[in-house]
């Protein structure tokens, strides 16, 4: 996957098409990931002993290829490359090959 966890993102389709938002989890064996604020889905909560029965709005799940990593610095979206730095593997811009 190119994006992580604590990315910031843009969404390039669904019904949240346009928003950005930082990334809360990935999961990579199902290719998806959760973003903040977007996606929100219902869930009903039902009552317990001491808890009400409540509605909850959470983050549903999108699929990774429908984001896009989003530079803050340059208020842009990022194409991504990987390259070895040091022995170490790095997410580079393909645009102008900055380190992200």
């Amino acid at each position: 996957m190119r994006v992580k966890k604590g990315d910031t993102v843009v969404i390039t389709a669904g019904k949240d098409k346009g928003k950005t938002g930082k990334v809360v989890a990935t999961s990579p064996k199902k290719n998806k990931v959760i973003v903040e604020g977007c996606n929100m889905q219902t869930k009903h909560a039902k009552a317990k002993q001491n808890v009400p029965a409540e509605i909850k709005h959470i983050e549903g799940p999108i699929d990774a290829s429908n984001v896009m990593l989003y530079d803050t610095k340059a208020k842009e979206v990022v194409k991504t490359t990987y390259q070895f730095k040091d022995g170490k593997k790095v997410r580079v811009s393909k645009k102008d090959g900055k380190e992200i």
